[in-house]
């Protein structure tokens, strides 16, 4: 999910924003949405966003102002402005993209797909650094089902599926567990230990995947003989971990 903060002084600008990334392919979350220096500065601080949509003429200063207020910038920055010389200082805080008022809906649409897969592909890298440091460590996770407390290690979870706000576990021996927790809950627990979301009801251990087949959409086959399916916005990142693995 991509977290998204719009900084404008115009709320004409912002509603026309909104309005414009409810057509987007990606899957994004407006977490946020400020007038000013100040206000945007709070706002990306508390909620640390992956992407700032950000206007540079600013009622108490500038774009480049906000900016230089982090010591350490970890969100990507797309300029959205009437003025067309502040484009070499945007590219110097590495904005992603520049566009100028008034932008046709296409454009931030491009902008958006092309800052997803920057996002999702240096998150990806990260996961796969995290899961590779932690390979060799043997680890494990308690399933509480409705009946008993299971203790699981958990190389030995083949995949999860959701169930509403359940979610389904699949060892490779066979058995199954109904957990109480959404799946959400554990794909940020799991990542970090080789799992991978391939579909929002999916998610599946790296280590137990034989084999991806296109048919059907794409799917993964399992070695538990199970098939999954690969949601066209998981593709290609799954593809650059197969990659990494060779």
């Amino acid at each position: 999910m991509l977290s998204i903060i719009i900084i404008d002084d115009e709320q004409r600008v912002r509603e026309t924003i909104k309005n414009i990334l409810k057509l987007s392919k990606a899957e994004l979350e407006i977490v946020g949405e400020g007038e000013s220096v100040s206000s945007g500065y709070e706002l990306i601080s508390q909620k640390r966003p992956d992407l700032v949509l950000l206007d540079i003429n600013l009622p108490d200063g500038t774009g480049f102002d906000l900016l230089q207020k982090f010591e350490r910038i970890t969100f990507k920055t797309i300029f959205i402005t009437a003025y067309e010389e502040y484009a070499i200082n945007a590219f110097k805080f590495s904005a992603l993209d520049y566009l100028l008022k008034p932008f046709k809906a296409g454009d931030l649409l491009q902008a958006i797909d092309k800052a997803n897969e920057n996002i999702q592909g240096e998150k990806t890298e990260l996961k796969l650094k995290a899961f590779l440091a932690n390979i060799d460590k043997v680890k494990k996770i308690v399933l509480r089902t409705s009946e008993s407390m299971h203790i699981v290690n958990i190389h030995d979870i083949v995949r999860l599926e959701s169930d509403v706000n359940y979610t389904r576990f699949f060892l490779a021996n066979g058995e199954k567990y109904l957990v109480s927790k959404t799946l959400k809950d554990y794909d940020e627990m799991l990542e970090p230990s080789g799992f991978f979301r391939t579909h929002q009801s999916h998610l599946v251990n790296l280590d137990h995947i034989l084999r991806y087949e296109k048919t059907e959409g794409g799917h993964l086959i399992m070695d538990d003989e199970s098939l999954v399916p690969v949601s066209s916005r998981k593709r290609e990142a799954l593809f650059r971990i197969f990659e990494s693995l060779c």
